[in-house]
């Protein structure tokens, strides 16, 4: 256990940013989940508008530092030509 008065802070703070970040990481998880129903079930429509609201939490993460940039670049990337792909199909 820290004896230091910076120390007891710091421990305060990450366990304060660790339950923000969990909570963020669970919110984008649940977006993606949403995003990939959507393609599962063959909609083009809906998959659009589940990755149009996916997208912006995504991209919150990233910036907030939960995930890095270059995964959410990709994440939206792929999702995006997964639906493409849908189309075609």
């Amino acid at each position: 256990m820290a004896n230091i008065a910076s120390a007891r802070k710091r421990i305060r703070q990450t366990e304060r940013r660790t339950l923000r970040n969990t909570a963020r990481m669970s919110r984008m998880r649940t977006f993606l989940k949403k995003v990939e129903a959507a393609i599962a079930s063959g909609n083009k429509d809906e998959a659009n508008a589940a990755l149009k609201v996916a997208q912006p939490e995504i991209q919150r993460a990233a910036t907030k530092g939960v995930i890095h940039s270059n995964l959410a670049a990709r994440k939206i990337s792929r999702l995006s030509s997964r639906i493409k792909a849908i189309a075609t199909a």
